[in-house]
């Protein structure tokens, strides 16, 4: 499955140490990732933690709204 950034605003995808937390960094859209879990923050939204590729080293980022991460099977 491909996954990828689809923030609907156009602006960077902010991501966070937890679900709904600190914002530690922000990801284009068009970025390919990789979901390793999916949390409900306490209003019951869904939250993914993402991973990926940059400069040739896999790296966990951290939790995003789920709803903007469009997946399709490859």
């Amino acid at each position: 499955m491909i996954c990828t950034v689809t923030d609907p605003t156009g602006t960077p995808l902010n991501v966070r140490d937890r679900p709904n937390g600190k914002v530690i960094n922000s990801l284009r859209n068009g970025r390919d990732v990789d979901i390793l879990d999916i949390k409900s923050d306490n209003r019951g939204r869904p939250w993914a933690r993402v991973a990926g590729y940059h400069n040739n080293r896999y790296r966990v980022w951290g939790w995003v709204i789920r709803e903007f991460i469009s997946c399709y099977e490859s």
